[in-house]
């Protein structure tokens, strides 16, 4: 796919400039001057631009979880937007920023569908054609889902129905869709979208840059997580292993290497997906690890030298999918998997096949020779040892701020804090300000209301 022709190049840089000339991103009409993809190559191509659909993965909400601190004299050196920001304050800011990375993503998805529907499905195009609509709505739901996570409170069965979603663009008319759905109505549109995506996918991609019917049911997994029905986040994550289950020995990386992972070939990536910088300027040059974090490996534990390496202000994480130090991997992985599928069993009392999927990951982190399978004596230990290997394998992927909202609501009582020269800030269980607020030109211009303080 890194091979595109000339003409689809031009095609899609041609609609990236579309898509930035729109820079409201949910109020400007388009340029019907410009090009008009007319044929499933086309279709195609726009979906493969790497650029947009797998690299702009919104992390608002990774920069506001607790894997992280930042420094204070880092601290000091940021605007006064970006420190509020880090401190949960209330704080405005504007175009550019994760709203307009999640809808830019969402516009192409749209734009895609609605031209697809202009063009016939025969007998002979039929792969390519379900190819290209399945992706599509894979990235859709994808960056749904994403928003819901970031823009919206945890979802909660009780008060769905009433609770504030995102607003659900599901056509490329931009004077359709600028209204906020309800949470309820945002997981509706995520799971249809999923599950009609699964039906057309081949089971694994040409590449990971592509989604599959496996990266459909991963998805999905991850949103009847969020949602905690834990008997669906079972079965779409087995489903996603049934596919495909390898997973990387770490013991063949090298821990020493600045950049450890390679992005590819990398057999656990089931759909790739990256970003630059969580938030502002809070990037892997800025953000340090929690010691306390860091301790919680084991000296045998691979990931300890592999993930995070020690500099003058602290430990920084070097441990991202993506191959380099310059962006975050935030795509889904087979060991993410392998963990969920692990947790659902511990809640469900499965204590055996809980700890059979987790001991199958930790095998491979761990320095060979070393590791004893994990045991649990009943489901709540065993619950409480996935959750906490679940932090440890899945830091910095964009998925604990989603993990620290859904387990409040089980009771969990994390507690956020930041210190800053002795000063603590703390966001409490449940609070309105986990769900972050919305850019306010975004406000301004469509009058959707904002999340309460």
């Amino acid at each position: 796919m890194k091979n595109k022709n000339l003409i689809q190049l031009s095609l899609a840089a041609l609609f990236s400039l579309f898509l930035f000339s729109c820079k409201k991103y949910l109020d400007l009409k388009p340029d019907k001057k410009l090009a008009v993809p007319s044929s499933i190559k086309d279709l195609q191509a726009l979906l493969d631009n790497n650029g947009i659909m797998n690299q702009k993965s919104p992390t608002y909400d990774e920069a506001s979880s607790d894997n992280y601190f930042v420094p204070w004299q880092s601290y000091q050196a940021m605007s006064l937007n970006e420190r509020k920001a880090y401190i949960w304050e209330n704080y405005e800011y504007y175009y550019q920023n994760d709203w307009s990375q999640i809808y830019d993503v969402i516009y192409y998805a749209n734009e895609v569908l609605h031209n697809l529907k202009n063009i016939e499905r025969t007998s002979v195009n039929r792969k390519q054609w379900d190819n290209v609509k399945g992706s599509a709505l894979v990235y859709r739901a994808e960056f749904f889902l994403k928003a819901s996570w970031i823009f919206s409170k945890a979802y909660d069965i009780q008060t769905a129905d009433t609770d504030l979603g995102i607003a659900l663009k599901v056509d490329p008319d931009f004077d359709h869709g600028t209204n906020r759905s309800s949470i309820k109505q945002s997981y509706e549109q995520i799971i249809n979208d999923l599950v009609t995506a699964s039906l057309l996918l081949p089971d694994r991609p040409l590449n990971v840059m592509r989604p599959s019917k496996q990266a459909a049911f991963s998805i999905l997994s991850r949103t009847y997580l969020s949602m905690r029905n834990y008997d669906s986040a079972f079965k779409y994550a087995n489903l996603s292993l049934n596919i495909h289950d390898e997973l990387i020995d770490y013991n063949n990386l090298d821990s020493t290497s600045i950049f450890p992972f390679e992005e590819f070939p990398n057999k656990e990536i089931i759909l790739n997906g990256q970003t630059g910088i969580m938030m502002y300027g809070i990037g892997v040059g800025v953000a340090r690890v929690d010691s306390n974090l860091y301790n919680t490996y084991s000296n045998f534990d691979l990931r300890k030298k592999i993930f995070f390496r020690l500099r003058p202000d602290g430990f920084q994480f070097k441990g991202t999918y993506t191959g380099d130090l310059g962006n975050y991997f935030t795509g889904c992985t087979t060991s993410e998997m392998y963990l969920t599928r692990a947790e659902c069993s511990a809640r469900e009392g499965d204590i055996v096949k809980a700890m059979k999927d987790l001991n199958t990951v930790l095998r491979k982190r761990f320095l060979a020779g070393t590791f004893v399978d994990l045991t649990a004596s009943n489901a709540n230990e065993a619950l409480n040892i996935v959750l906490a290997e679940r932090r440890k394998e899945l830091v910095f992927r964009g998925l604990r701020w989603m993990d620290i909202k859904r387990l409040n609501k089980e009771g969990a009582n994390i507690i956020l804090k930041r210190n800053l020269d002795g000063t603590i800030y703390t966001l409490h269980p449940n609070e309105n300000r986990y769900a972050l607020p919305l850019p306010a030109d975004i406000i301004s211009m469509t009058g959707m209301p904002q999340n309460p303080l």
